[in-house]
C-alpha cells in the first residue's frame, strides 16, 4: 500500500507542473526521464497541458517525442555500458523482473527487436525496461532509434490530435469520467508491468 501512495504523490506532483509556468519543461524533463528510469508516464501532464492549449497540442507532442526518444538513446546508452553498475538498480525498481529471468528476453530481441522496441513504446509496457535491455543485448542501435520514433511519436501525437480536434469534448469527458479514467490508468499501468515481468 506504500508504494501506490507513492505513486499516488509522484503522478499529482508531476500534474501539478500543468499550473505552473513550466510545464513545457516539466514535460520535456520527464518524458527524457521515464524513457530510462522514472516509474510515472508523461501521458497525464501531456493532456493537462493540451487542455490548457490546444493550439499546441502537435507542438507539445513533438516536444515529447524529442524527449522521450533522447531518454530512450541513454537508457540504451546505460545498458550498453553500465550494466554491471546499474542492473541491481533495475530490479528493484521495476516491479515482476528477476536476475534470472531477464536474459530470456534476448531471444525476444534476436526475433522482434523493432516489433519489440514498437511495442513497448507505444502501449503501457514500460518504455524504460526496453530502453536498457536493448543496450544490454545490443539489439541494433538503427532499429532501436526509428522503433522509438515510430512508436513514442505516434503515441504523442494521437493523444494531442485528439485534444486538438474535441479539446472541449475531451476536457468536459475527463471532468466527467476522470475516477473511473484513474482506474482504467492505473489498471493499464500494473497491467504493463505484469506483462514485462511476464516477458522477462
Amino acid at each position: 500500500m506504500s508504494d501506490l501512495r507513492v505513486l499516488r504523490r509522484l503522478y499529482d506532483w508531476v500534474l501539478g507542473w500543468a499550473h505552473t509556468p513550466y510545464g513545457v519543461s516539466a514535460l520535456v524533463v520527464l518524458c527524457f526521464a521515464e524513457a530510462s528510469f522514472f516509474p510515472i508516464p508523461p501521458d497525464p501532464l501531456l493532456i493537462a497541458l493540451c487542455l490548457g492549449a490546444p493550439h499546441r497540442s502537435f507542438r507539445l507532442a513533438a516536444w515529447g517525442t524529442a524527449a522521450s526518444v533522447t531518454g530512450g538513446i541513454v537508457g540504451y546508452l546505460l545498458g550498453w555500458g553500465a550494466w554491471s553498475l546499474l542492473g541491481d538498480f533495475f530490479f528493484a525498481w521495476v516491479p515482476g523482473v528477476t536476475p534470472e529471468a531477464f536474459s530470456t528476453v534476448q531471444d525476444l530481441y534476436e526475433r522482434w527487436d523493432f516489433w519489440a522496441v514498437f511495442l513497448a513504446g507505444l502501449t503501457p509496457i514500460p518504455y524504460k525496461a526496453f530502453t536498457l535491455s536493448a543496450g544490454v543485448f545490443a539489439i541494433q542501435f538503427p532499429i532501436f532509434v526509428v522503433a522509438s520514433i515510430l512508436s513514442r511519436g505516434l503515441r504523442f501525437f494521437l493523444i494531442s490530435g485528439l485534444i486538438w480536434k474535441f479539446g472541449a469534448s475531451v476536457s468536459q469527458f475527463i471532468d466527467r469520467y476522470f475516477n473511473v479514467l484513474a482506474i482504467g490508468f492505473g489498471i493499464l499501468l500494473v497491467l504493463g508491468f505484469v506483462i514485462v515481468g511476464w516477458m522477462f
